[in-house]
């Protein structure tokens, strides 16, 4: 899935608090777009490798959502929230497509690691790769809470879909693209550009 519906999608979990502990609502929403997108910081090195972790980032959520609900600060709350899209995340990344350059082709066997058990989960393939039309749709469900939110929350929502629709329309075409500009890269800097 696209780094924007997993951002929406933190931004949607955290605008629960509006509901339970609205004065820690800001803190909670925010918090779960940087946990939906911390995940894929690992881009630049393995791929949902390096900083997806399903089954950690959930056992580290569960205590941390129950010392908000014992407990709610801005940074409990923030700090749980952030943990349970970052577990979200990482977990759902398996209902994906795979790690190829072409994920539409499904030749992948690749959707994330499982550091517990020390072996890659198959991709499902529920949303056949990252910017198909139905992870638009997703984004655009995820996005409804934040579209209801006025003020500046609102518009860091219509930025996250307006990127995620203008990344599914080209999506097929980046890979073009990529690979021109990684043929004319130095070969120094070529190395850390993945091209598989």
């Amino acid at each position: 899935m696209m780094a924007t519906t997993h951002a929406l999608f933190g931004m949607a979990l955290g605008a629960v608090a509006l509901f339970v502990a609205p004065e820690y609502a800001t803190a909670a929403i925010a918090a779960g777009a940087v946990g939906g997108l911390f995940p894929d910081l690992d881009l630049a090195g393995d791929h949902r490798k390096d900083l997806h972790f399903p089954v950690y980032y959930s056992l580290l959520a569960l205590p941390a959502l129950a010392l908000a609900a014992v407990a709610p600060t801005e940074a409990t709350v923030a700090a749980a929230v952030f943990l349970a899209s970052a577990a979200v995340h990482s977990a759902s990344d398996a209902l994906g497509g795979g790690l190829e350059l072409r994920p539409w082709l499904g030749t992948s066997d690749r959707a994330v690691y499982d550091h517990r058990r020390g072996r890659w989960v198959a991709p499902r393939r529920w949303v056949r790769y990252d910017g198909a039309p139905e992870d638009l749709l997703l984004a655009a469900v995820f996005a409804v809470p934040g579209v209801l939110y006025a003020g500046r929350l609102q518009l860091v929502v219509l930025a996250f879909l307006g990127v995620s629709t203008v990344y599914a329309v080209f999506r097929k075409r980046l890979v073009e693209v990529g690979e021109s500009l990684a043929d004319r890269l130095p070969p120094g800097l070529a190395a850390y550009v993945p091209v598989e």
